[in-house]
Order: C-alpha cells, then sequence, then structure tokens
C-alpha cells in the first residue's frame, strides 16, 4: 500500500535515509541517536548514508549499511564505526537470519576498516545497531545487546571492539533508560505528540523539515514510481510462471491421456476386443 510522505515514521526506510542524507540534518540526528541509544558522546562524527560496501569479487556478497557513521568517543578518544538501521521485514526466515546478517556485517565493516601495513588494534570498534517493531527473539526486551565472550568463563575479559544491539520497539523486560523508551515509541510513530523532550522535540523539527522539502517530496515519488513498477514485474512474473505451469500440467495430463488410451487398446488387442 503507498504512504504519503506525511505518513511516514522513522522506522521508514525512506524517511530514516532522508534524515540521514539532508544536509542541516544528517549528522546532528545521527549525533541525539546513538548519544540516547549508547548512551555516550561522540565527536568528530561523519554520516554515510547508505554506504555500500562490493564484494571482493562478483561471485561474492556485498552489504549496503542504511546508516555507516564514523567517530570518536569523546571520553576515551577511541574511533569507532556505527551501522544503524530500522528493520520491518518480520517474516520468520528473515528473522531467523538476523544474527548471521549482523555477522556479515561486522566481517565488512571490519575488512574495509584496516588498511594495508596497519596492526589489528587500529581496527576500529564497531556496533551493528538494529531497530525493529517485533521481537526478534521473543523475550520481550527492549534491548538486546550482543557482545563475543569466553563461554566456559565469562569473567574471562575478550574485548574484540564488536558490539551488536537489537531494539525492539514495545519490549517491556529489562530496565532500559526512559530516554531509550521514549526515543523507540516516537521512532514507531513519529508525530509531534511523541516528542516529548527537548531532543525529540529538535527530531520532530528535523522530520518537519524533510517532510516538507521539494527535493524529498520528489524523490520519495519516484521511490513509489520505482516500487509499483518493482511489483507489476513480480506479478507478471508469477502470471507467466503460473502460465508456464499451467501448460506443464495440460501437457502432462495429455501424455497420461495418450498412454492410458495406448493400455486401452493393448489390452483389447490381447483380450481380442473390437475397437471402440
Amino acid at each position: 500500500m503507498k504512504r504519503k510522505l506525511e505518513d511516514l515514521n522513522l522506522l521508514d526506510d525512506f524517511l530514516f535515509g532522508s534524515m540521514l542524507t539532508y544536509p542541516d540534518t544528517g549528522e546532528a540526528f545521527a549525533r541525539i541517536l546513538l548519544r540516547i541509544i549508547l548512551n555516550r558522546e561522540f565527536e568528530n562524527l561523519k554520516v554515510i548514508p547508505q554506504k555500500v560496501y562490493y564484494g571482493s569479487d562478483t561471485e561474492y556478497h556485498g552489504a549496503r549499511l542504511d546508516v555507516h557513521a564514523e567517530g570518536q568517543e569523546l571520553l576515551t578518544q577511541k574511533n569507532a564505526s556505527f551501522d544503524m538501521e530500522p528493520e520491518t521485514d518480520s517474516r520468520k526466515e528473515a528473522v531467523a537470519a538476523l544474527p548471521k546478517r549482523v555477522r556479515f556485517y561486522h566481517a565488512v565493516i571490519d575488512t574495509y576498516s584496516l588498511e594495508s601495513g596497519k596492526k589489528y588494534h587500529a581496527i576500529r570498534d564497531v556496533a551493528v545497531i538494529l531497530i525493529t517493531p517485533f521481537d526478534p527473539f521473543g523475550k520481550n526486551r527492549m534491548v538486546y545487546t550482543i557482545r563475543n565472550h569466553c563461554v566456559e568463563d565469562t569473567s574471562i575479559p575478550y574485548d574484540d571492539g564488536a558490539l551488536t544491539l537489537f531494539l525492539y520497539t514495545k519490549g517491556t523486560e529489562g530496565n532500559p533508560p526512559e530516554e531509550l523508551k521514549q526515543l523507540l515509541k516516537y521512532m514507531e510513530h513519529t508525530v509531534p505528540e511523541n516528542a516529548v523532550n527537548k531532543e525529540l522535540k529538535e527530531i520532530q523539527r528535523m522530520v518537519d523539515t524533510v517532510k516538507e522539502n521539494k527535493e524529498v517530496r520528489l524523490r520519495h515519488m519516484n521511490f513509489l514510481e520505482r516500487e509499483e513498477r518493482m511489483m507489476e514485474r513480480v506479478w507478471e512474473e508469477a502470471w507467466e510462471a503460473g502460465m508456464a505451469e499451467e501448460r506443464v500440467n495440460t501437457e502432462r495430463e495429455r501424455k497420461r491421456a495418450e498412454q492410458a488410451e495406448e493400455q486401452i487398446r493393448k489390452l483389447m488387442e490381447e483380450l481380442k476386443l473390437p475397437g471402440i
């Protein structure tokens, strides 16, 4: 179903991406999200919307990250990379694949973050953050924090710099900060009445600016047209596949009828019955 630009929320890929590509909102929007989600301040933040990592060969899978950001943590001065994206595909097979998809994202980002000749300690910390309106693990938690650790003894320090966060907008278990609850509710239902604190009001101002921009509105119209053409193509391919299957079935039935007729003729000849 087509949705007007005015009706989109921040879990919609188009609006989320537009917020980060728009020159006056991109860095500020990413900075607010990271501060609330990670409870840390970052400086020298560089936002690269829809970062594309191509496979090393045409046979290998690449990755398109909705929002790739790089910066330094203010207190530790550690370099870090972030991938943030909303994920609304709640199909069973898509949800089951999320852990391996995230593993792939980490691997691809790491591959491109270490320059030739650099030592391994130069690899940036990486946080992959997926924001979902469905519960990816069925435990009703708002925050699922995933890190690598030693299974036999979890007290052993194992800081490989890899962090994954699954944020479920409607989760109630655990004790997430109030700011995060407010942010996730606002992202799922992006309306002024849900902008209940200073930073969300600032995001709402950015949302209004982006939605009113003529170029963004034109891109959204083009996006809807491409989406409609893709759906038409899918229906055409499905119809053609159905017709092809129908032709195969018709041919199969024809052959079966011919075989049955031949068997009847042979049986009649054996029994020396008159033909029909």
